[in-house]
């Protein structure tokens, strides 16, 4: 089987913001500036998960290509389907509470919501991409989602799977300190969860990424809670309670 490239970290991975806390407010700068700064980061992200959901098109076409090889030799061809035995959240009494009395942060063009604590905000939402932040400057956390349509025959399993793959050699590496199959509102999807980074001020990321089937659109989903390396375990009770929540009307 060939290699399956990292769907995960485009190289150089924080290159273009992804998924890394959006900047913070300096001062002298307005609040719109921060808003579109927040919304290019975002759009980037969308591009490059489409650009590595297409590496997992590429892949399955290529173990296509394998398996009428090996039956024409009597070979007979594997494959486990993606995401069995999927974990549901099973969040702690503390990720509870973090988010305990907390608000609906709804996605209406997607019809999708968390739930998130009572002092965050939303900063933006369109068809494509969602955030909303705590309080903070550059110790905030942030929920950042974004959507890539598929055509409707794109094998979203394979290229799922090719996630999945590619964040275990990134644990293997010792980039990811967890990966799991998760199911989110029926949905199974990837969960990862990065390693704290050298430097503090670099972000750190809980990730979950799915498939789903939208009003007849494939869709890729991705959803990152992220904060800096030094702030992250302050907020990651409250990020791992949010992911948890996530609802799909559809």
């Amino acid at each position: 089987m060939q290699n399956i490239p990292d769907p995960q970290t485009p190289p150089p991975p924080p290159s273009v913001g992804y998924g890394n806390p959006p900047p913070a407010k300096k001062p002298g700068l307005s609040k719109g500036c921060l808003i579109g700064i927040i919304a290019a980061v975002v759009l980037g992200i969308g591009a490059i998960l489409l650009i590595f959901a297409l590496a997992g098109g590429i892949y399955f076409f290529k173990r296509q290509a394998g398996t009428m090889t090996n039956r024409g030799s009597g070979t007979t061809a594997t494959s486990s389907s993606t995401g069995d035995g999927a974990q549901s959240p099973s969040p702690t009494s503390a990720q509870t509470a973090a988010i305990a009395g907390g608000q609906s942060a709804t996605w209406e063009q997607q019809e999708i919501s968390w739930t998130v604590p009572q002092k965050w905000s939303k900063q933006t939402a369109d068809s494509r991409s969602f955030l909303w932040r705590s309080p903070g400057s550059f110790d905030a956390a942030s929920l950042i989602v974004s959507i890539s349509p598929m055509s409707a025959d794109f094998p979203a399993e394979m290229s799922l799977k090719a996630f999945y793959d590619g964040a275990q050699t990134r644990k293997q590496n010792g980039e990811v300190e967890e990966v799991r199959w998760l199911k989110l509102g029926g949905v199974n999807g990837v969960e990862f969860r990065e390693s704290t980074p050298e430097s503090g001020d670099n972000p750190q990321r809980l990730q979950w990424m799915a498939y789903r089937n939208y009003k007849g659109q494939t869709q890729l989903i991705n959803v990152m809670l992220a904060a800096r390396g030094k702030d992250f375990a302050r907020h990651e009770d409250a990020l791992y309670g949010i992911l948890y929540t996530t609802k799909f009307s559809q």
